[in-house]
């Protein structure tokens, strides 16, 4: 078995469904702390596979991590766990400090101990992947290159600073301990089971609510774009040829500006669904104060894992986006539980402005 941790998340749930929908996978155990994005209507589908055991728990609890590794005895383990909402960690830290550097401290120290005592090729085989993200690195402008697995951190949020943290941790204990780990840190992510309090989900429901779509600032920030599809694949490839040790990169070479980014949405919208007075939904688009400390550019440079691991994404941002806005039109029950009244009083704090 492998074992996911956050894996009722957008991106960890997405990489559990990929994972299992190949007939003859390994089984996954599958911990999660089901905080407000964490969503077990997103494994739905998994009720009744054998292969996937659910554990609801808190990777900060060493207890618990070390008894689902000594009962389990997984070949590996995917590190998805962390809070990672910019927004939320400007308002309040706390919680990415304790789950994204504590929880990632106790995590490697329970699989640690229990790599240690594993025999041969058990051993051998055994793999400590962690799942971080670009902003790491910092902001570009636009003359800058791309991000590469080089660059120097220069994190610019409570919640980038704590990934960072975190992915430090991962290295020292490769180095000082020989523990068996292997990096990524990808771009902005999107796809099905995204919660709607980030760019993309947020502006299809808004619009098809017929509420304002906000856009930070001037909207000029540009983000590379990698479909979650595409993500979980990377990972795959890497967790099974990735070089101890290493850190790979994982973009979708699709560099937009967040206000293309939402006017694309809403010209799909218009063909799809189009508003019931016959106006574009673009002029639902409104502009509010920009958040503090807003990095202006991302961009990945993906040549390496191209290189070494022959991987590259299927999906262009043309077609991913036109898959994501389909998805939530023909999920209206996945909306509807989690459009919840929190989630509501959460939007209005953050774009009362």
């Amino acid at each position: 078995m492998i074992l996911v941790t956050g894996g009722a998340g957008f991106i960890g749930a997405n990489f559990v469904l990929n994972w299992l929908a190949d007939s003859g996978a390994e089984g996954i155990v599958n911990i999660d702390k089901l905080t407000y994005a964490g969503n077990l209507a997103n494994l739905q589908t998994l009720q009744n596979d054998a292969r996937h055991i659910f554990v609801h728990g808190d990777i900060g609890d060493k207890a618990l991590i070390a008894k689902i590794l000594v009962e389990y005895r997984p070949r590996a383990i995917v590190n998805f766990a962390a809070e990672s909402h910019v927004d939320r960690s400007i308002h309040g830290p706390a919680e990415f400090i304790q789950t994204n550097i504590v929880g990632t401290f106790n995590l490697l120290e329970c699989a640690r101990e229990y790599w240690g005592a594993l025999q041969g090729g058990d051993k051998e085989r055994f793999r400590f992947h962690h799942v971080s993200t670009d902003e790491v690195y910092g902001s570009l402008s636009l003359a800058d290159p791309a991000f590469t697995e080089t660059n120097p951190y220069e994190p610019n949020s409570p919640y980038s600073a704590s990934k960072a943290a975190s992915d430090h941790l991962v290295r020292a204990w490769f180095h000082t301990y020989g523990f068996p780990v292997v990096t990524t840190n990808c771009s902005n992510n999107y796809g099905p089971y995204h919660f709607p309090e980030k760019l993309i989900p947020l502006v299809i429901l808004n619009a098809l609510n017929g509420k304002p779509l906000p856009v930070y600032g001037d909207g000029q920030q540009i983000r590379d774009w990698l479909y979650v599809g595409d993500h979980c694949s990377a990972i795959r490839e890497v967790l099974d040829k990735g070089r101890l040790g290493e850190t790979y990169n994982i973009g979708g070479w699709n560099e937009k500006a967040n206000l293309d980014v939402v006017k694309t949405i809403c010209g799909i919208l218009d063909e799809l669904r189009p508003r019931a007075d016959g106006k574009p939904y673009a002029e639902q688009i409104t502009f509010v104060t920009d958040r503090p400390g807003h990095d202006r550019r991302y961009a990945i440079d993906a040549s390496k894992i191209e290189k070494e691991l022959g991987w590259r994404p299927a999906e262009t941002f043309d077609t991913g986006i036109r898959k994501t806005v389909q998805w939530y039109l023909d999920q209206p029950e996945w909306v509807e539980g989690v459009v919840t009244g929190s989630y509501r009083d959460w939007l209005e704090k953050q774009y009362r402005h």
